[in-house]
C-alpha cells in the first residue's frame, strides 16, 4: 500500500513540476518578444522626433521664394535599413509659393503665424517574426 501511494505521489510531483516548467518557458518567450517590441517602438518614436527636427532644419535652410519642401523620405540605418521614415510637410502662411495640396491656409493675416508648418511623420518597420508592418505617426505644428 505504501509503495503504491509513494509511486502516485512521485508521478503527481513530476507532472506538477513539468507543468510549472512549461508555464515558465511560455512566459519567458512572451517576455522576450515584448521586450523586443518595446525596443522597436521606442526607437521608432525617437526616430520620428529626430526626423521632425531634421525637416525643420531642411525647411530653414531652403529658399522658399520659388518652391517649398513637400516631402522628405529617409531610411535608417543606411547599410541595412530597418525603418522607413516618410514626412509630409504642409504650410500655413500668406503668399507662399507651395503647391495647393501642401498649403493648408494661404491667407493668414498675422505676421507671427506666417510660415508655420505642419509636419506628418510616419515611421514604419517590418516585423519579420509576425510578418506584419508596424507604423508610428507623429504630427507636429511648428514655426521654423
Amino acid at each position: 500500500m505504501r509503495r503504491g501511494f509513494t509511486l502516485l505521489s512521485a508521478i503527481f510531483l513530476m507532472v506538477l513540476i513539468a507543468t510549472l516548467m512549461v508555464l515558465s518557458y511560455s512566459l519567458s518567450s512572451q517576455t522576450r518578444k515584448q521586450t523586443g517590441d518595446i525596443f522597436m517602438q521606442e526607437q521608432a518614436q525617437l526616430l520620428a522626433r529626430s526626423a521632425t527636427e531634421f525637416a525643420l532644419l531642411a525647411i530653414s535652410g531652403h529658399e522658399n521664394n520659388t518652391s517649398c519642401i513637400e516631402r522628405i523620405n529617409m531610411r535608417y540605418p543606411r547599410r541595412e535599413p530597418i525603418y522607413d521614415i516618410n514626412m509630409s510637410i504642409y504650410y500655413i502662411g500668406n503668399g507662399l509659393p507651395c503647391n495647393a495640396g501642401h498649403t493648408l491656409a494661404n491667407t493668414i493675416a498675422t505676421r507671427e503665424s506666417n510660415g508655420t508648418v505642419l509636419i506628418d511623420t510616419f515611421v514604419s518597420y517590418k516585423d519579420t517574426e509576425n510578418n506584419e508592418t508596424v507604423r508610428f505617426h507623429r504630427r507636429t505644428i511648428q514655426k521654423p
